[in-house]
């Protein structure tokens, strides 16, 4: 079917990407990008490191203006939203480099991110609990982040992110510094994600295997 002749409910439950170009001092460093993700789909975007696939990920997030082309979520055209707008309408981020708050624990870190959507703390600690959980953290829950090992460490911003009940979720190098074993934990996490909150997911990555996996 043409993607013109989708329905409303079709439209309102996609992130759309159409020709995206972005330019550094001359440089172009997106040339003519165009994606559709789905909620419930996984989609893999992979390349070398220097790619663009972080500065896509910027554009989507509103970190970064596009030089040509749109990105609209829900049918609505995205343009001069700030990235807290994008947030708060389904549109979550996990960064690369940026991991979850050291001196707090599991438990504290994922609340923080049920909170986002304007809820009580009462029921913040409650859907914490439940992500947790579900991503086989329950038990490390009043753990300081900082004394869990680096996958688990990952999880738990994973989780932060999830707790903010995104549409779609936009995995940066989720697997960076993460062994094999750990990778796989990932994997079971990002089926999770797709499954149970039928979440789309955007998963940028360099290594193979991660992605086809």
């Amino acid at each position: 079917m043409e993607h013109g002749s989708r329905s409303n409910d079709a439209a309102t439950s996609e992130l759309i990407v159409s020709g995206v170009v972005v330019n550094f001092q001359g440089l172009r460093a997106i040339n003519g990008v165009s994606l559709t993700l789905a909620r419930g789909e996984v989609l893999g975007l992979i390349g070398p490191n220097g790619a663009g696939k972080t500065t896509l990920v910027n554009v989507l997030t509103g970190f970064q203006e596009v030089d040509e082309g749109s990105v609209s979520l829900g049918g609505a055209d995205m343009r001069g939203w700030k990235p807290h707008e994008r947030s708060r309408r389904g549109l979550v981020r996990t960064f690369q480099s940026v991991l979850p708050f050291g001196g707090l624990t599991a438990l504290e870190n994922v609340e923080a991110g049920a909170m986002a959507q304007g809820i009580s703390r009462k029921a913040a600690r409650a859907e914490a609990l439940e992500v947790l959980g579900a991503l086989g953290l329950a038990g490390k829950a009043d753990r300081r982040v900082h004394t869990l090992p680096f996958g688990e460490e990952r999880r738990v911003g994973i989780a932060r992110a999830i707790a903010m009940k995104p549409q779609f979720l936009l995995m940066d190098e989720p697997g960076a510094g993460l062994n094999d074993n750990e990778c796989e934990e990932l994997k079971s996490v990002i089926e999770r994600i797709k499954g149970e909150i039928n979440c789309g997911v955007l998963f940028i990555e360099h290594r193979m295997s991660l992605v086809f996996g």
